[in-house]
């Protein structure tokens, strides 16, 4: 059985962006979101049109990967209960579709290279099976503050 989001992550609505796990292992992790009509952020985004902000499916692809490093971490005997996961370094994000209220996207996460504390990771946000948004990006685990 696959963990929860919550079960892995710190993040909790209305900042959580990950409904689902639907694939877990050393090589990605694979997430699905539903994004609602009645979310607060379409209101403003944009009034009679909306769409659903292209920085919020970055930062569910960011959360994917979050989950990937907490489950590579629990799967090496280590606990990520000390640490935070923290966005160092976004790359070459490039939007090829729209996401509307009621779209299901399933969110992939990949390893490509870690350096010392820092793990550079490539995602994809899909819809239908076509990708909406590419990008590659780094994030950090930081020792939670006493």
């Amino acid at each position: 059985m696959l963990p929860r989001p919550s079960d892995l992550i710190p993040h909790r609505p209305p900042f959580l962006f990950i409904d689902e796990v639907l694939e877990l292992d050393d090589q990605h992790a694979l997430c699905a979101r539903t994004f609602r009509a009645d979310e607060p952020f379409y209101a403003g985004h944009y009034p009679g049109n909306p769409l659903t902000p292209g920085v919020l499916l970055c930062e569910a692809v960011f959360q994917a990967g979050a989950v990937f490093l907490t489950h590579r971490l629990k799967s090496q005997g280590g606990s990520a209960a000390d640490s935070t996961p923290v966005l160092c370094r976004i790359e070459e994000a490039k939007f090829k579709g729209m996401v509307l209220p009621g779209d299901r996207v399933t969110i992939e996460a990949r390893p490509t290279e870690t350096l010392q504390q820092f793990h550079f990771m490539a995602g994809t946000v899909r819809k239908d099976g076509k990708a909406v948004l590419t990008l590659r990006y780094a994030l950090a685990l930081i020792p939670k503050s006493a």
